[in-house]
């Protein structure tokens, strides 16, 4: 999860009464004041400066916000490593550390490294961009419900931060609470209406409530955004069949094995419409796909209820 913007300031450093100090942080505060107009060799230059002066853990880290800006990985790791020699407690160090391993898919140490900086007093607003990273990390390494409580602290009330929002959904449906999943999507389609995976998301979350009604409604605005997309095809057929609408459902399921044929929820729902047209042959055989692919907890059930025998591998 790259956000520019995480690093581009959280701390001054903390300084006393010496000159030389006193400096380092003019020189942080102008560094800085370029990062936030796009000048960030010049802010570059600037922290390196305020590290001739006071070579501390808070001017390396300020340096390290210069790198992270350019892309620049390999000098951003070597100064925030020096920060961390200088300060393993340093609580911007930790959290561009942790930004690193994040990169990195590094989950655990993440979590570590993002756990410190919270349990060392982290204030606004590096506290809230540590919670993002920390939840975020452990929504990829399916702690859910751990990335729920962070995630939530995090944002309270808060909209802008469309990429945590959409974690956040996402571990509320892992975690089975599709009516938690439901209200925050509903809260992205209105801040973000032509991102049709937010429908497709929405409406399928709808479903998992037995709100089919509702769910073809949501599907019908995904597909006004493209008509042709297999995911909310797929699904809006799975709630016609729900709601005994056969025909329709096997148009839609048609449409969008055409564009998808590896859709494992696309063949399960095919697979159960032709069973229920007689079509047993080509029934399991949509199932025993789906089976391959993966995915779709019901497929062995149908297959072991309807295709006893039909499937060479049992």
């Amino acid at each position: 999860m790259k956000v520019r913007s995480a690093i581009i300031p959280f701390l001054l450093p903390l300084v006393g009464g010496m000159a030389q100090a006193q400096s380092a942080a003019q020189l942080i505060a102008e560094g800085d004041s370029l990062l936030k107009i796009d000048r960030p060799q010049k802010a570059a230059d600037k922290f390196t400066q305020a590290i001739g002066k006071d070579a501390s853990a808070a001017s390396y880290s300020a340096r390290a916000r210069a790198w992270y800006y350019m892309e620049r990985m390999d000098r951003f790791l070597l100064d925030v490593e020096k920060a961390l020699k200088l300060d393993s407690l340093d609580l911007e160090a930790n959290y561009q550390r942790a930004l690193y391993a994040s990169r990195g898919e590094d989950h655990a140490m993440t979590d570590r490294l993002c756990s410190r900086a919270l349990d060392h007093g982290a204030k606004e607003p590096l506290r809230y961009q540590l919670l993002v990273l920390r939840g975020g990390s452990r929504a990829e390494s399916k702690n859910y419900s751990g990335a729920v409580a962070d995630l939530t602290e995090a944002l309270g009330t808060r909209t802008e931060d469309i990429p945590a929002l959409k974690t956040l959904a996402r571990a509320y449906d892992a975690l089975g609470d599709h009516a938690a999943s439901l209200h925050v999507l509903e809260t992205l389609c209105t801040i973000e209406p032509e991102d049709i995976g937010n429908w497709t998301n929405r409406g399928f979350e709808l479903a998992s409530i037995d709100r089919y009604e509702e769910a073809i409604t949501v599907y019908g605005e995904a597909l006004a955004l493209d008509k042709d997309e297999p995911t909310a095809l797929s699904d809006r057929a799975y709630a016609l069949l729900k709601l005994g609408r056969e025909s329709e459902a096997l148009v839609d399921i048609e449409h969008s094995l055409k564009g998808y044929p590896a859709n494992a929820f696309a063949l399960r729902t095919r697979g159960i419409l032709r069973l229920h047209k007689g079509e047993k042959e080509k029934a399991c055989a949509d199932l025993q796909l789906a089976r391959i692919i993966g995915g779709v907890p019901e497929v062995d059930k149908l297959i072991e209820e309807n295709c006893a025998g039909s499937d060479p591998k049992r």
